[in-house]
Parts: C-alpha cells; structure tokens; sequence
C-alpha cells in the first residue's frame, strides 16, 4: 500500500524519486540508477491516444507495471503512476541474482549488465506476462530509497517525439546508466 501511495503521482516527480529503489524480481535485481518519465499529453508516451489493448495497464491506476516490447525485440518495465503516466526503468545497478543475470544475458561484464531497458528486462527474466501486475506482491519486491539521490537530469534518449524533455533522470556519477548524461 506505501508503494501504491508513492507511485500516486505524477511521473514527473515519481522519477527522480525511484533513484535509489532497490528492485528486485523474484529475488534478482539491484538499486535503480536510471529512469525517464512519460505523462499522457506527451507524444512519446504510450498513453498519449488514449486507452489500447496494449497499454491498458497504464489506465489500471497506479501501483502496477505496464510491459511492451520495444520495436518488437526488448521489453521494457515502467511503473505505473498517477493518470496513466508511468516512469519508465532504464537501468540498475545489479546487487542481487547477479549470477543468473549474467547466465540470462550471457556475459560477465557487470556495468553493462543492466544498462539499459532491455537489458534490465533480459537479466530480470522481465517479460509481458508480467503486464499489469500488482507491484506491492509477488514476484516484486521493491524498497523505496530512504534519502534522494543525488540526480542527473538530462533529455529522455532512445524515442523521436518529445526527446528535449528533461524527463530522463540518473544517479549522478554511477557508472550504471544506459548512457552518461550531458555535462551541467
């Protein structure tokens, strides 16, 4: 329930405080170094046409995962949060499982093990069946940070529309992050 409160608002402000969260699925995961936040009057966001078969968990309320494949290939895992927004996550630092990531992504190299959304969802055994769940139960378990991080703000990365909003947040300084952030 402290999970459902917490996602219950806007991505905007959920995304920069999910920096620090650890995440774990079914045991395996780390703290969450990276994110970006997609609002449904954003035209990169999912949500912006309005309700579809396929993100229809993001007009579920806040609280549960929205899952998609992205160009048919990754799948990406965002959290719902207030008014079918959802923060998506970009990248972990792996602390938890890391030697099932490693098997499942078939590497060893730890800073490029989840660094990225796909990548993330690969080690994590992410996939659609995971759509719509609940994030406050099994197989999550995720611990909000006890103090904010300290957070990069950069340009979202990886999308078309909407790419200026500074709506992609990271851990300043971790070498985890998908890609480094600009230069302040």
């Amino acid at each position: 329930m402290i999970l459902t409160k917490f996602l219950d608002r806007d991505a905007a402000t959920v995304a920069p405080d999910l920096l620090g969260a650890k995440l774990l699925i079914d045991g395996v995961g780390g703290i969450i170094v990276e994110t970006e936040a997609y609002h449904p009057d954003d035209p990169a966001s999912h949500s912006f046409r309005g309700p579809t078969p396929r993100n229809s968990a993001m007009f579920a309320g806040p609280g549960r995962v929205y899952v998609y494949r992205s160009y048919g290939i990754h799948w990406c895992l965002n959290f719902v949060c207030r008014g079918a927004s959802a923060v998506l996550i970009r990248a972990i630092e792996p602390t938890d499982g890391i030697d099932l990531m490693r098997e499942r992504r078939g590497l060893d190299d730890l800073k490029t093990l989840c660094s990225g959304p796909g990548k993330l969802c690969a080690a994590l055994g992410v996939t659609g069946e995971l759509d719509g769940r609940a994030l406050d139960g099994p197989p999550f378990d995720v611990a909000l940070p006890r103090h904010a991080a300290d957070a990069a703000v950069g340009p979202r990365i990886g999308i078309t529309k909407a790419a200026e909003i500074p709506w992609r947040f990271g851990v300043r300084g971790s070498r985890f992050v998908s890609k480094p952030f600009p230069k302040a």
